[in-house]
């Protein structure tokens, strides 16, 4: 037999080139398909960053440029004038501070309470505890100025006015975090739960030891949105706090406005500074929100 009549590779495994050739449509076809949704991310992401950045750079502007037209993007002589104008005139080390204390103390009893609520209503099966959930949702219809007349004579009558303790309580417990950990427990197979339970561990122990470990990329989740939560909520520490030793951000940006006229340029310059916190938390944990394998330790 000559070298040409030798068969060739491909030849002697026709499986394997059409298996290539299948695997190679199949790539290029996905390829495609994503192109759209990626064009559509994309432009929804210019839609929503062009006012972010018109926002920051509209603070590197002195007052005269702001409003001078045509207007412009990029600013022509940028100065931190606002910036240091507005850490001046409001004592924004206490506002960042008390906004603190608010934001971590709430942000901790949010997650835990959250997290303990909706181990209970996806894992025990109660018809009150089915009712207390329709009735936690409920909550979330109601607008939420309606709530606070209620809450502000509750809170009062509690002698929590003008305290840190009569802000962080009432927004402790939330429907939304409480929904999302129903919802994610719901989908850890019982049978995780039931095995520990045959091997002797109780309940806390259980929710401790497994459901707790799974549920950190939720927890770290609404760990965040409750943080933002907090870090710019204006009307609830507005009608709580009549001490500015107490005052939080928002309420310290709100001070800078004038009656008669308002400096934008300074406004600009605090509300910038009071979006870094939120971004330098979001930047840490954001790579943590990761999806958890929930099936870790089940055989099949």
């Amino acid at each position: 037999m000559t070298t040409t009549d030798m068969p060739r590779p491909v030849d002697a495994d026709p499986k394997r080139s059409v298996s290539k050739k299948r695997s190679s449509r199949a790539g290029s076809g996905g390829f495609r398909r994503a192109i759209a949704p990626t064009t559509l991310l994309w432009i929804m992401a210019c839609l929503y960053g062009f006012p972010v950045l018109w926002f920051i750079l509209s603070s590197l502007k002195p007052s005269s440029d702001l409003f001078s037209y045509p207007l412009t993007l990029v600013p022509h002589n940028p100065t931190l004038s606002g910036f240091k104008a507005a850490w001046e005139s409001a004592n924004f080390s206490q506002y960042f501070i008390n906004t603190a204390i608010v934001c971590v103390i709430t942000t901790i009893l949010t997650v835990g309470v959250s997290c303990c609520t909706g181990y209970a209503l996806a894992k025990y099966d109660n018809k009150w505890l089915k009712v207390f959930f329709i009735c936690i949702l409920a909550t979330t219809m109601l607008p939420s100025e309606v709530m606070l007349a209620p809450e502000f004579l509750v809170v009062r009558n509690l002698g929590l006015y003008n305290s840190f303790a009569g802000i962080i309580l009432p927004a402790v417990l939330t429907a939304t975090g409480c929904f999302m950990f129903r919802q994610f427990f719901l989908t850890v197979p019982d049978e995780l739960v039931e095995a520990a339970r045959i091997d002797g561990a109780r309940e806390l122990s259980i929710f401790l030891r497994i459901m707790v470990p799974l549920s950190r990329p939720i927890m770290l989740t609404l760990a965040i949105l409750s943080f933002q939560w907090r870090w710019n909520d204006y009307i609830w520490p507005l009608l709580m706090l009549n001490d500015p030793n107490k005052f939080t951000v928002q309420i310290g940006i709100q001070s800078i406005v004038g009656a008669q006229n308002i400096n934008w340029s300074v406004l600009l310059g605090a509300s910038v500074i009071s979006m870094i916190p939120l971004i330098a938390v979001f930047l840490v944990f954001q790579r943590y929100v990761m999806g958890a394998d929930i099936n870790a330790g089940l055989k099949d």
